[in-house]
């Protein structure tokens, strides 16, 4: 069990987390695999593609947001014992594993609003309003 490997948890259900961190007295540090967006998150965050490659039946991303005054980003971040992974599914690419330290990198910078900001959430709001998500 190692930095990059893509295994299988029981949270609620099962669910693939990304482990981004070899084992620690806590545990490891990992991130769930969740469905893309379906809209443009530009200027809000960056989501990181996985899938068949990484040994996963199906597409899915590593989205971290980007954070901004006022609003806690939500990045699937998250902490899981040696016991709570259930099956191992694969492993990034090294490629891949630094696409995601760059996106961390990237979330992790403090980030000013702009009026194009605030445009892109009104877009994904309205967006997702239409397809009857929110």
């Amino acid at each position: 069990m190692q930095r990059g490997e893509v295994w299988w948890v029981d949270f609620d259900e099962r669910r693939p987390v990304v482990l981004l961190s070899d084992e620690e007295s806590s545990g490891f540090q990992a991130m769930q695999v969740v469905a893309p967006a379906g809209v443009d998150i530009s200027g809000l965050g960056v989501e990181v593609t996985v899938g068949a490659p990484e040994g996963l039946p199906f597409e899915g991303v590593l989205r971290l947001a980007f954070p901004r005054p006022g609003l806690t980003p939500c990045t699937w971040l998250t902490t899981v014992a040696r016991d709570d992974l259930i099956e191992r599914a694969g492993v990034l690419s090294s490629a891949k594993l630094s696409e995601v330290g760059e996106a961390l990198r990237a979330a992790g910078e403090r980030r000013e609003w702009s009026p194009m900001t605030a445009v892109r959430i009104s877009e994904i709001k309205d967006a997702r309003r239409r397809e009857g998500l929110e």
